[in-house]
């Protein structure tokens, strides 16, 4: 069966699932594979949930309800990329090493003042999850915002020749994910894929252009361009105000002074914030919605979100971790006015043979900030820390016996490490 033909056969059904624990009534099943699953073996289980079809790339598991392939997870992508050109919408793709989900949500907040918006969920930002994003979307959806991640050379090219993007977004381009990259040239290699792909297509490229890599890739790559700080022809000027915890702006824009008091903690997020106005600018949304929309927004999924508990408040940004985004992280919360501050920090994973030397660097970093109280967490942090004052845990188990033995009340708390390390088990004690 051709993908057009399963394409009508998905227009006639409740949607996609790859997932046979949670398919429901009528949606058609696909059978991926895994490192350690093979999904053809759960066909049946799908089909007890209520499946309609199931697409499987194994004969051994055909039967009359099931369409045969030779790869479900191209055919997944090749019925995406069928469905965006049934689309008559936009699609704005962001990529980055920092910052993409919180730039993705506060842009699809406010483009849904205008248009009628489907975005990325959660962290559907891969292979995988960009087609699902994609087969989520209603027909008559105007404008899609898609996040698209990466943790090697080429995948970006491949998203966008799913996803067909018009219009792109690069937060930033920092060292993360190395280990998949083989090193800093490979992620700017990676990430600018998406700049090649809308020079391609005559597509329009929003940018930082307060960040020299961005601007320099931006002037040799794409033919058209909008910069942050005149996304209107008009200038727009974005500052920071000095606030207790949560972070608060100003913007200036058509002789119009704007105060905006967000609910997310971090100087680091001022640039996801210039993106999502300029970019809501751009598409004539009026600034008192973008403003008011930035205002209603709640960070979610351990990102910049702050939490305060019966004995402390927490900044919790425990989903991920890069060099760069730590040594931020570090620097906003040491700006932090509190009688006691204490900073718990778990290992950033995928660093390569630079991992050490990276972690080696945060010390510096600590200490530069007057940063006393600390504690980290994971191995390679054990490792590098011998000789340092700092309290040391190899894995969040151990951590989390020694705050329920020794708790901590009062304190003002970063908590920020990469997702492999789990410190957001810490929450409840905390």
């Amino acid at each position: 069966m051709k993908t057009d033909q399963i394409y009508q056969l998905y227009r006639g059904s409740k949607g996609i699932s790859t997932d046979s624990r949670t398919v429901t009534e009528g949606q058609i099943f696909f059978a991926l594979w895994g490192d350690n699953f093979n999904g053809n073996k759960f066909t049946a289980d799908a089909f007890e949930k209520g499946a309609s079809w199931a697409v499987i790339d194994d004969p051994a598991f055909e039967t009359e309800k099931t369409i045969l392939v030779d790869d479900t997870l191209a055919e997944l992508q090749s019925l995406a990329s069928h469905h965006r050109k049934e689309m008559n919408s936009h699609v704005l793709a962001i990529t980055g090493s920092n910052g993409k989900t919180t730039t993705k949500e506060l842009i699809s907040a406010i483009l849904s003042r205008k248009f009628k918006v489907h975005s990325t969920q959660g962290n559907l930002n891969n292979h995988i999850g960009v087609p699902l994003t994609i087969l989520s979307a209603p027909l008559d959806t105007e404008v899609m915002v898609i996040e698209m991640g990466a943790s090697h050379v080429g995948e970006i090219r491949t998203l966008c020749l799913i996803a067909k993007p018009d219009y792109g977004i690069i937060t930033n381009i920092c060292p993360a994910h190395i280990e998949g990259f083989g090193s800093f040239d490979g992620v700017v290699k990676a990430k600018i894929e998406l700049y090649e792909h809308l020079r391609k297509v005559n597509g329009i490229a929003l940018y930082n252009d307060k960040d020299p890599l961005l601007s320099e890739k931006i002037y040799r790559l794409v033919n058209r361009a909008v910069p942050f700080s005149d996304p209107t022809g008009i200038g727009l000027a974005i500052h920071s105000v000095e606030s207790e915890i949560s972070l608060h702006l100003t913007a200036k824009y058509q002789h119009g002074l704007f105060n905006i008091r967000t609910n997310l903690f971090g100087e680091y997020n001022i640039e996801n914030i210039r993106a999502a106005i300029a970019t809501g600018l751009f598409f004539g949304i009026e600034m008192k919605d973008i403003v008011e929309e930035i205002e209603k927004y709640l960070p979610q999924n351990n990102r910049s979100q702050i939490k305060v508990t019966k004995n402390n408040t927490l900044i919790c940004d425990s989903y991920n971790a890069n060099p760069v985004s730590m040594q931020k992280a570090i620097e906003s919360f040491a700006s932090v006015k509190s009688e006691k501050r204490v900073c718990i920090l778990g290992d950033m994973l995928e660093l390569g043979d630079k991992s050490e030397e990276e972690h080696t660097a945060i010390h510096k970093v600590l200490s530069d900030h007057n940063l006393r109280d600390v504690i980290l967490v994971g191995p390679v942090f054990c490792k590098v820390s011998a000789g340092f004052r700092f309290k040391t845990f190899r894995d969040i188990n151990r951590l989390k016996e020694y705050l329920k033995a020794k708790p901590l009340k009062g304190c003002h708390i970063l908590i920020k490490g990469s997702r492999g390390i789990a410190l957001e088990q810490l929450y409840d004690i905390l």
